[in-house]
């Protein structure tokens, strides 16, 4: 009788388990059509048209001091290019942790494989966000259980190798930064966050199977309540310290981006500085573009433009604040490391190609 419950209770769980996975699905796409799909394929039109994105986001800071009406400016130019795929970003992460089932989560993603970091490296090129809005994501995927390389690679995957911005960059700035950004972020994304494994102490389960297992008891509270405890404690956590990282990056924006001219914005010093700006500075996707090209046109050597081309869209302080309670801080520091030094070898690469 026992068995009989059991044979039947089985194909309901996993129904509903499959209706859950095509609730994220069709949120996912539905979101990414409107925030993201459509909107670049007609910047895709405008920079195959006319070689360009846009103005950069930085302005003219050569007159703007350190300053509260800086920092507001910045920030509501910011927000307004980024607010809807950051709130996608909130509300996915916090439905990862609801919707998707967690034993397959493990399955896939809770590895410390190549496989699992490959996987989840893949499944953020369609996703095309910047740092900060695919940090909840990475978040969300920590909460499930996902390795530190999954989430990793998910999460600096969907900045580095968006496939909008290779071709807005391929037709707006060169071939030679397309093929620089692709090699580089293949390495970050796939290899760095593959090693940032072993800077873990506990991400590998002593018995994976032994924890699959024990996931696969029904969660306790209804389905609308875990989501708006998930939802809230994302929103909680996430939203002030983003807003404020933001804010104060777009004040001090005038000293990390100083005017170069001559040898001085050419030269190994400029790399190592904007290799530490990109890395540290928080920009919408692709506003990297614009930003290089501007500065490009006011004397910015190759080999510096090339170390801002990685570590301006990898990550930012925002979105390592966003991230810093989901990963062990010296995995952090790995990728803050990695970040600049591959920044600074592009830029030297950068040096002799562009």
């Amino acid at each position: 009788m026992v068995q009989a419950n059991s044979s039947v209770s089985q194909p309901a769980g996993n129904k509903k388990t499959g209706w859950f996975i095509f609730i994220f699905l069709l949120i996912a796409v539905v979101g990414l059509i409107y925030v993201k799909w459509w909107p670049y394929y007609n910047k895709s039109i405008l920079a195959i048209d006319t070689h360009s994105i846009g103005d950069s986001i930085l302005g003219d800071i050569s007159n703007t001091p350190f300053s509260w009406d800086s920092a507001w400016s910045y920030g509501v130019t910011y927000f307004q290019s980024v607010w809807k795929a950051a709130v996608l970003g909130i509300l996915l992460g916090s439905l990862i942790q609801v919707l998707l089932p967690a034993q397959w989560l493990l399955k896939v993603l809770g590895k410390t494989s190549f496989g699992s970091t490959a996987i989840a490296g893949l499944a953020s090129l369609p996703g095309m966000m910047c740092t900060c809005c695919a940090a909840p994501l990475a978040v969300g995927l920590r909460k499930s259980n996902a390795s530190v390389g999954a989430a990793l690679a998910f999460w600096l995957g969907n900045p580095v190798l968006n496939p909008a911005t290779l071709i807005f960059m391929t037709f707006v700035l060169s071939w030679k930064f397309t093929v620089l950004r692709v090699v580089f972020g293949l390495i970050l994304v796939f290899g760095v966050s593959y090693l940032a494994n072993r800077f873990a102490k506990d991400v590998q389960p002593v018995d994976l199977d032994e924890v699959i297992a024990s996931q696969e008891k029904q969660p306790e509270g209804s389905f609308l309540t875990r989501w708006m405890k998930s939802l809230g404690m994302m929103v909680l956590y996430v939203v002030p310290a983003y807003v404020l990282s933001v804010l104060l990056l777009g004040a001090a924006r005038v000293w990390l981006f100083p005017e170069m001219s001559g040898a001085a914005a050419t030269g190994i010093i400029a790399i190592i500085l904007f290799a530490l700006t990109g890395m540290l500075f928080v920009i919408p996707t692709a506003a990297e573009i614009p930003i290089i090209q501007t500065m490009m046109l006011f004397g910015l050597g190759g080999g510096p433009a090339a170390a801002l081309l990685v570590t301006l869209p990898a990550i930012s302080l925002p979105s390592l604040i966003i991230v810093s309670k989901s990963f062990p801080k010296r995995v952090l520091a790995f990728v803050v490391a990695s970040v600049v030094v591959l920044g600074i070898v592009c830029g030297l690469i950068g040096m002799w190609i562009l």
